[in-house]
């Protein structure tokens, strides 16, 4: 830890390890003594139908010969643009057996970001499936693309619902055919001839995977990030969460296009021996049938997971003592959510807390996480083994005091190699010290307590500026989250004639409340006897639900577009 510490932060892991030592291996490598390990337990289950780590194995080696009789080369990038579908996974290890590098896209892109992410990675290859295939068929002529494999949603489904899927879904999809077009079938066909796929003994530093940022200004920046970063989340994430063991059952609906989806709920589960539950689409309704079906022990998502835990009616009465560990990741969780949360999951027999992380793309994904059995309120938790975190002044490395606010900046095995194609924020966002240690710096405000305990407080460039003021929307979005009443909100700025931006507060009550006139007063009450008159809302909007970036995120973004179109239209 950069700071020194009083307490040493392990002493609250009751036996996790401060160091680990990480092999110089490719991903590929790692899944493959993982299935040496354990090659008749469970990889995957899609809809029911399950692949054991060996029949897995067999499926990336068979797709990395037809990668490599298509003309895909080391360090070649190939982009994958699919949701949570077992030809995603196999796609991305075997790309990484062959020494090349996947492009991971979001499937639901617009055609511009598509066709920006296919340019800036220089894709030559692209693995998709119905979804997205005709936005790639029409933007493939402005890049340089040659081949489009075509890997259905419903191909590894059992049969009753492969065919369900095509009635329903499927054949709404139109397929234009092309030359670009080689459906999957024929693409592992391809490599049937071929002698077995040699790996290209991969190392630690080699790139591995392409990801995205959320791109809140301008084009999203493509993150690189090598085997070393994976392999080391992996066994750091183990490490931290102290209760995972073989054959446990991960709900992996995180999307593979994710940091936290692709690192967390896919290559660490392979890792240590666990079952990837994986499906296409998440469905907040259907949520009860999911838990019942497959009894996940793992549960890893964002807030607005959780969210929709809380507001599913049938899951009453429902026991869910068979979860073990429940994250929440890739946002800010209020207090008042995680005490919901912990109600709920105790009124329905899991004996256990949701437990906060934090982290962000340019380090995969997590790399701090709260202890099992010990929480701090509002803390995010501690850093994971060999991750190291400071509390300094913004736009510089002064570090500050213990409980003074400054900027987040970590260092470690799963930072980043760098932005794709931009020194200049690389200059920027990855910078060494005197003593020559990379920090990144993330961008987020946030303090260290004395024990090494990290508590994130919001983006600084969410920061609200009122009549001089600084207004943290998270914290009014604590305050009006406690209000019982209340499941969820959203703190925005809006411009203001003289204040330069006033607060405006979105809120989706809990779901036995109506919004109505005594609600909005009531809620507004609460702000005054809780907020500092400066940082009241000026304007509150009831809202059913808040909208969601791609990976679940509530979008702050859009509220704020929102407002400004609106006083657009009124002017």
């Amino acid at each position: 830890m950069s700071q020194k510490i009083k307490t040493p932060w392990y002493k609250f892991y009751n036996g996790i390890s401060a160091h680990l030592e990480y092999p110089d291996i490719s991903m590929y490598q790692m899944l493959h003594t993982s299935v040496l390990k354990h090659p008749d337990y469970v990889s995957y289950n899609y809809y029911g139908k399950k692949k054991t780590y060996d029949k897995f194995l067999k499926q990336v080696d068979d797709c990395a010969k037809a990668f490599k009789a298509v003309g895909v080369k080391v360090k070649d990038r190939v982009s994958i643009c699919m949701p949570n579908i077992p030809e995603a996974i196999i796609s991305f290890y075997a790309l990484n057996k062959i020494g090349a590098v996947a492009n991971m896209i979001h499937p639901l892109s617009a055609e511009k970001e598509i066709e920006y992410y296919l340019t800036v990675s220089e894709s030559k290859c692209v693995v998709t499936t119905e979804v997205s295939y005709e936005k790639i068929s029409r933007v493939a002529k402005e890049t340089n693309l040659k081949t489009c494999i075509l890997a259905s949603v419903g191909n590894s489904m059992p049969l009753h619902l492969k065919v369900g899927y095509w009635f329903t879904k499927g054949r709404k999809n139109k397929i234009d055919k092309s030359s670009l077009l080689m459906e999957w079938n024929e693409f592992i066909r391809q490599g049937s001839s071929e002698d077995d796929c040699a790996e290209a003994n991969g190392k630690g530093r080699d790139v591995a995977a392409i990801l995205y940022s959320g791109g809140t200004t301008g084009y999203p920046k493509g993150i690189e990030l090598t085997n070393l970063n994976f392999n080391a989340l992996a066994m750091q994430s183990f490490e931290a969460c102290q209760c995972l063991k073989e054959k446990d059952r991960v709900l992996s609906i995180m999307p593979v296009f994710h940091g936290f989806g692709l690192g967390i709920c896919i290559h660490t589960v392979q890792y240590f021996g666990g079952t990837c539950i994986l499906l296409p689409q998440f469905s907040a309704k259907t949520f009860d049938k999911l838990l019942k079906k497959y009894r996940p022990n793992v549960i890893a998502g964002v807030p607005t997971l959780y969210e929709a835990l809380l507001k599913n009616d049938r899951l009453k009465g429902v026991d869910l003592s068979f979860l073990k560990c429940v994250i929440s990741g890739g946002d800010s969780l209020s207090v008042s959510l995680k005490k919901k949360v912990d109600l709920f999951l105790k009124e329905h027999g899991a004996d256990i807390r949701i437990r906060e992380g934090y982290g962000l793309t340019e380090c995969v994904t997590g790399s701090c996480l709260t202890p099992m059995n010990y929480y701090r309120e509002g803390s995010i938790g501690i850093p994971y083994p060999d991750t190291y975190y400071k509390i300094v002044k913004p736009e510089s490395h002064e570090e500050v005091p213990y409980g003074e606010e400054g900027e987040i900046l970590l260092s470690g095995p799963t930072v980043m190699k760098g932005y794709l194609g931009d020194e200049e924020e690389n200059r920027k966002t990855l910078q060494k010290d005197a003593a020559g240690i990379t920090w990144l710096r993330t961008g987020d405000l946030g303090y260290m307590d004395p024990d090494g305990f990290i508590y994130f407080k919001q983006r600084i460039k969410r920061m609200i500026i009122s009549s001089g003021y600084n207004i943290y929307p998270q914290y009014i979005e604590n305050i009006i989250d406690s209000h019982p009443k209340v499941l969820m909100s959203c703190a925005v700025g809006i411009p203001h004639e003289y204040k330069g931006e006033v607060v405006k507060a979105y809120i989706v009550p809990m779901k036995e409340y109506e919004p109505c006139d005594a609600l909005m007063e009531e809620i507004k009450e609460y702000c005054r006897q809780n907020l500092a008159k400066y940082s009241w809302p000026y304007e509150y909007e009831f809202r059913q639900e808040l909208p969601k970036t791609l990976v679940g995120k509530i979008d702050y973004c859009k509220l704020k577009e929102g407002t400004k179109q609106n006083e657009n239209r009124e002017a």
